[in-house]
């Protein structure tokens, strides 16, 4: 176990309890934007890396969780001219239920699933947005329409995640560092639960049934029963996420939750690596934080202004579509295996020059 990769993972680890005492609100919430993206990400690399079903609607199903969620916590009340439906649960049972509807929604689908493959099944799922996108403007007492609802901060083991103020060490903590570690563990339980998935034999005739459905049949794997099945537990992911991002926005708008959404974690699990659950972490880190650093820093950068003011520039999202669709494209020229096949030199391997001992050639 003491190996220099071992330490380095401990370091990691160490570093990232350790960044809510140091970082501001800004990179906090960059980061748990790249963390629900990553849950996201691991479910979609589920069906689309290692199953060979490509989804353009995931987008649909991280809308279901973060709705769900809203009208299962709040209470009922009137925004913006609508009364807004809620049944006042708990948190913690609001966030079990809304992945559960989540996973239903992905069930109901997953018939079609089962037996559709390829750009088939693609412009299938890409019907569920066009579909939730009419849902959700419309719907007005269960969305809020077009200005969406607000989100009910979420209560676990007596702590409120909201921005009341709870003094850790001298240090304040308000919703985001309090969400931080909330996220950070289900991120790590998503992560191990995909890999134990991958690695086990449902991983196995997942990747049969990617590489030769035909074969994988004929020895014995129940093709659609598994592509259905895959493509629940990677709509229960999209839920967790979207669960997730609703805590941290604190408010959920139904624009966002559209095509380009889908597009952009279609980028992430191809520039991170398809079928790998360390890529499609690579990849949501990639793809969530350039738009942000770009924002940062935008009166820095050159061809890239601030968001808004129209100087003749770039604007950071945009600036930033362009990056990560250049990278998609260098991935797939010249690193077919995405980022998190890059290999690096391993320490172990680097031995010290040692002064040979008396007596030896």
């Amino acid at each position: 176990m003491r190996t220099p990769r071992t330490y380095a993972w401990a370091a990691f680890a160490i570093l990232l309890l350790a960044l809510p005492f140091y970082l501001d609100r800004f990179w906090l919430q960059a980061g748990l934007f790249a963390m629900a993206a990553a849950i996201a990400a691991i479910g979609l690399n589920l069906l689309t890396g290692a199953t060979g079903q490509l989804s353009m609607g995931h987008a649909f199903f991280l809308a279901v969780g973060a709705y769900s969620y809203c009208v299962l916590a709040a209470d009922p009340v009137t925004e913006n001219g609508h009364t807004l439906t809620g049944f006042g649960l708990p948190g913690w049972i609001a966030v079990v239920l809304a992945v559960g509807i989540s996973g239903i929604a992905g069930g109901l689908f997953s018939p079609i699933a089962g037996r559709l493959r390829g750009a088939y099944l693609g412009i299938a799922t890409l019907a569920l947005i066009f579909i939730g996108q009419h849902v959700l403007f419309n719907a007005s007492n269960l969305t809020g329409g077009f200005n969406g609802r607000s989100v009910p901060p979420l209560s676990l083991f007596g702590i409120t995640f909201d921005d009341s103020q709870t003094l850790v060490g001298g240090i304040p903590f308000e919703s985001a560092e309090k969400l931080w570690y909330v996220a950070l563990a289900a991120l790590l339980f998503c992560a191990f639960f995909a890999r134990g998935v991958l690695r086990g034999r449902p991983g196995r005739a997942m990747n049969a049934i990617r590489d030769h459905r035909i074969a994988a049949g004929v020895m014995g794997v129940p093709v659609a029963r598994y592509r259905a099945s895959v493509f629940v537990l990677s709509s229960m992911y999209a839920g967790g996420a979207g669960v997730l991002l609703a805590l941290v926005f604190q408010r959920t708008v139904p624009e966002y939750f559209g095509m380009i959404l889908s597009l952009e974690f279609l980028a992430m699990i191809v520039i991170g690596g398809l079928g790998s659950v360390r890529g499609a972490v690579i990849g949501a880190a990639f793809v969530s934080l350039l738009p942000q650093l770009l924002t940062r820093y935008s009166e820095s950068l050159p061809l890239v202004t601030a968001p808004g003011t129209g100087a003749g520039g770039i604007a950071p999202g945009e600036a930033s579509r362009y990056l990560y669709g250049a990278a998609v494209v260098a991935v797939v020229l010249f690193l077919p295996g995405g980022l998190s096949r890059l290999r690096f030199p391993n320490l172990r391997s680097i031995r010290s020059t040692r002064t040979p001992r008396k007596g030896s050639k």
